[in-house]
């Protein structure tokens, strides 16, 4: 059975490990969503894989829009944690972007393009 939990330990919320995934993580783009994904390398040690959800002031200017924006990617994550990990691997820290002034329709709509995200890793 699949672990459907976003725990305290999972997320990604110290400063140093955001400045690090900034500064040597790759960008991968799909339709709305953007990630950015820092692998464990012999230079970077990661003991636990971190994931954090980010939205731009700039595409929406109100909390309550940001919000729940961030709340349908957590989700998407929560709900798809094993097609996530098995593309990008265990030991990985992550952020996921929503690059659009739109906000999404639906959870349908976000957790499709979050799949179609990890699938499109997984071949490369």
């Amino acid at each position: 059975m699949t672990d459907f939990k976003y725990s305290k330990a999972e997320k990604l919320k110290k400063e140093t490990e955001i400045a690090l995934l900034f500064e040597k993580g790759k960008w991968k783009t799909n339709g709305n969503l953007r990630i950015i994904v820092l692998k464990e390398k012999p230079t970077v040690s990661i003991e636990k894989g971190k994931f954090g959800v980010s939205v731009s002031k700039r595409y929406f200017k109100k909390a309550v829009h940001r919000n729940r924006v961030k709340r349908l990617l957590r989700e998407a994550y929560r709900l798809n944690k094993d097609v996530f990990k098995e593309a990008f691997g265990e030991k990985t820290f992550a952020m996921l972007f929503w690059v659009s002034s739109e906000i999404p329709a639906k959870f349908q709509d976000v957790e499709e393009q979050f799949i179609k995200l990890c699938t499109s890793q997984k071949r490369q």
